[in-house]
């Protein structure tokens, strides 16, 4: 359902908010579908004003101390007709009580030390990118315009 919506916007907070920008990269770099990483505490500066049925928001949302603030954003997301696909702590049933189970999507990953919810949220948004990449007819193993390093001269 997603692979046709030209934009996405990531949203995490505190140290989500790189898994939100490498969400959005891999998304990118694959599928050529545009895709924003935004910090979700600036979400009504600019982002907001682009929500609408079109454009889903993956909202990087674990069981942690900024939890309830990203409740909010998601909330601000649905109210602007925005698709939801959440990133939660397994278990967690209150996202639940705030999405539409026809529009939006909770992905559950494993409970984790805090200070390892990076690693385990990054990859289910790694294969979120690949199942819409491949989805698209995209070349998953090569895609264009990437090369495989860096040289710094």
């Amino acid at each position: 359902r997603f692979s046709n919506c030209p934009d996405f916007l990531y949203l995490g907070r505190g140290i989500n908010y790189p898994i939100a920008l490498e969400g959005a990269l891999k998304l990118k770099e694959i599928s050529y579908i545009h895709a924003e990483g935004y910090p979700a505490g600036e979400m009504k500066h600019g982002p907001i004003a682009l929500i609408d049925e079109q454009m889903p928001v993956v909202a990087i949302a674990p069981r942690d101390a900024v939890f309830e603030k990203m409740l909010g954003n998601m909330q601000e997301a649905k109210a602007r007709g925005g698709s939801v696909i959440a990133l939660t702590t397994q278990g967690d049933r209150t996202i639940q009580s705030i999405l539409d189970a026809k529009r939006d999507y909770i992905i559950q990953v494993p409970p984790s030390p805090e200070l390892l919810t990076p690693i385990v949220m990054v990859l289910p948004l790694q294969l979120l990118a690949y199942d819409i990449a491949v989805r698209r007819g995209c070349d998953v193993d090569q895609p264009r315009n990437l090369a495989k390093s860096v040289t710094v001269e």
